[in-house]
């Protein structure tokens, strides 16, 4: 059964479903309040936190997806330089760095203009892309934070994915 055929109503508040979808996937979640919810989900390697919150006044959903990342202050100019070639290969959301708070961010807004309503697999899918693309570039970033790797030599590993079918 696909998720919106779980939903009859045609104005289910967009946090209330992704709430629905954390407890589907047995993901630990914290309602935060009526427009936003925090969760964590497992990756390969390491555990995300992902918040989601709704702008009623924006008519905006947005995903924000953290890890913490502590490079050392005289990386800091690679590591800017990665996420900028990192962000030309993203085509919906985009990579920041959070320095006060040592974060990389992957954020995305769903603008729901004009009385639109997300679905749950618009929603399920913003959250599995977040978490996919923060898998891919992730050992890119430890890479160039760590491995003393250019920032092109370390996105070729991000590059480097199978493609075709088995």
């Amino acid at each position: 059964m696909a998720l919106s055929e779980q939903y009859l109503e045609d104005d289910l508040h967009p946090i209330d479903i992704v709430e629905h979808i954390a407890d589907h996937n047995d993901w630990d979640f914290d309602r935060i309040h009526d427009d936003q919810i925090a969760m964590a989900v497992e990756g390969q390697w390491r555990t995300y936190s992902i918040t989601l919150a709704w702008s009623a006044y924006d008519e905006t959903l947005r995903l924000i997806c953290s890890f913490e990342m502590e490079p050392p202050k005289d990386k800091t100019p690679q590591l800017c330089e990665a996420i900028n070639a990192i962000n030309d290969q993203c085509w919906a959301g985009a990579f920041t760095w959070w320095g006060e708070n040592q974060l990389m961010v992957y954020r995305y807004g769903l603008v729901l203009a004009g009385g639109q309503v997300a679905s749950p697999e618009q929603i399920d899918t913003m959250i599995s892309a977040a978490v996919m693309s923060a898998e891919r570039y992730y050992p890119a970033l430890q890479l160039v934070v760590w491995g003393d790797r250019s920032p092109k030599e370390a996105l070729q590993v991000a590059i480097a994915e199978a493609y075709g079918r088995a």
